[in-house]
């Protein structure tokens, strides 16, 4: 013997009646046009402990939106909403105790 459900889609559910979670029109697209990637190449950084000290004290300036510190390639990529002054990431890469040499080339 073998019982059959009646199975319909919920009402509540992020998946349409197809069972794709994504039919387009909720489709969330960031433009990237809206912010400034740089990398910066800082000496000094040997650890996790350095990259977050780098992270922390960089992502304390105005406009910083996110900061990836990397200790094995010295490189720190900062994002932020307009150009940063690079005396401005100086001076925090200086507060954490390491040295920034310039942008990466």
């Amino acid at each position: 013997m073998t019982a059959e459900t009646d199975t319909t889609p919920s009402t509540g559910s992020c998946c349409s009646p197809t069972g794709s979670c994504h039919d387009g029109a909720a489709d969330v697209r960031i433009e990237q046009s809206d912010s400034v990637t740089t990398v910066y190449q800082v000496k000094g950084m040997t650890c996790g402990h350095c990259e977050g000290a780098v992270s922390e004290e960089i992502s304390g300036i105005a406009g910083v939106t996110s900061v990836a510190a990397v200790a094995s390639t010295g490189l720190v990529t900062v994002t932020s909403k307009a150009p940063l002054a690079e005396d401005a990431v100086r001076d925090a890469v200086d507060e954490a105790g390491y040295e920034l040499l310039g942008p990466a080339a």
